[in-house]
């Protein structure tokens, strides 16, 4: 039984939820998500809007995957709902002599040691925001997944160094640091 989805979803203050042409729209003020029904896995559950909540079933109780993609399901309406509601942000920062990141139009540049900057193109429905330093910066947009994929690529441009400390971060990661060479 999953525990995820046996609650329904309540849909906050300011968003709404429709479902057309087996799409579920969920607006709010930052924005709108459109999560599909008809593809493989989500046609194993059923969705419903009920009141004020987004109630998902299994269409068979007794399938292992309908009950999985149950609780999955259930869990990516949560964050839609959450996401045009409130949105998602990941923070980061840069350790390392030199190292620094800047926003031009819709590219990031980040210095990190290489010999050339590495530039990426912000995906559309983020932007990234420079904090107080330039090696700090936050990721913000209303898709979940879309937010820690773009992180997890800038993660890989420069990845921790046990040994030295240095890299580009999350906030919050602890990183083990290891011992050199000993004579």
């Amino acid at each position: 039984m999953s525990r995820a989805g046996k609650y329904p979803v309540k849909l906050k203050d300011g968003t709404s939820a429709a479902i057309v042409d087996d799409v579920l729209v969920v607006k709010g003020p930052k924005g709108e998500i459109k999560l599909p029904l008809d593809t493989k896995h989500a046609g194993l559950v059923h969705v419903a809007i009920e009141d004020e909540h987004v109630v998902v079933t299994p269409k068979d109780a007794e399938d292992k995957v309908s009950r999985a993609m149950w609780g999955t399901m259930t869990r990516n309406v949560r964050c839609a709902v959450e996401g045009v509601s409130d949105g998602f942000s990941k923070d980061m920062y840069m350790k390392g002599v030199g190292y620094k990141a800047s926003v031009s139009g819709n590219k990031l540049v980040l210095v990190a040691g290489y010999s050339h900057d590495v530039i990426m193109e912000i995906p559309a429905g983020l932007t990234v925001v420079m904090g107080e330093t330039p090696t700090e910066f936050s990721i913000k947009g209303i898709d979940k997944c879309l937010v820690g994929q773009f992180a997890d690529k800038i993660h890989k441009v420069r990845k921790a160094d046990p040994y030295k400390g240095k890299g580009i971060f999350y906030k919050g990661e602890a990183i083990r640091r290891k011992e050199g060479k000993k004579k």
